[in-house]
């Protein structure tokens, strides 16, 4: 398994960031890896994903969900072994850090290679500075979903 672990600060409310994470179907717009999430419950999403030129899917359980805190989840079946989880940190009324952890298990040669070079990482990285272009510009989420889910 490879671990990946990146944090950015963004200047938006707490509450604004994690709203923003819990719609998992405007993830194509900051994520460049996804072409699309499809949410089929409150804890289950199917995924399309494009990784070294290789359209993958796959689906995902949410298995803990704190609102303003944290969302974890796992791959459930598909072309993809993956887990993660999301922080949310208030560091001020206008201010707060999001942290993602990503644990999976690189397929075949390239994802292998891109592995051990830190691609990963890097596209992690570019992700969540996207992520923060996109909520800042907003200024405000685009919904919410406040739900607990117990791990």
């Amino acid at each position: 398994m490879t671990q990946i672990i990146e944090t950015i600060d963004v200047d938006v409310p707490v509450t604004t960031a994690y709203n923003q994470w819990t719609q998992f179907e405007s993830f194509p717009h900051f994520l460049d890896e996804v072409e699309s999430i499809t949410q089929t419950g409150d804890t289950h999403t199917h995924w399309v994903v494009k990784i070294a030129g290789q359209v993958r899917e796959f689906d995902a359980e949410i298995t803990e969900q704190h609102p303003d805190e944290r969302v974890a989840w796992n791959s459930t079946g598909g072309d993809t072994d993956h887990a993660g989880v999301v922080t949310f940190h208030k560091l001020s009324d206008t201010t707060s850090r999001v942290t993602v952890q990503l644990d999976w298990k690189p397929e075949g040669f390239l994802e292998t290679l891109g592995s051990v070079v830190g691609v990963g990482q890097h596209a992690v990285k570019k992700d969540l500075e996207n992520f923060k272009e996109f909520i800042e510009k907003k200024g405000t989420a685009t919904g919410a979903w406040r739900g607990d889910v117990e791990a």
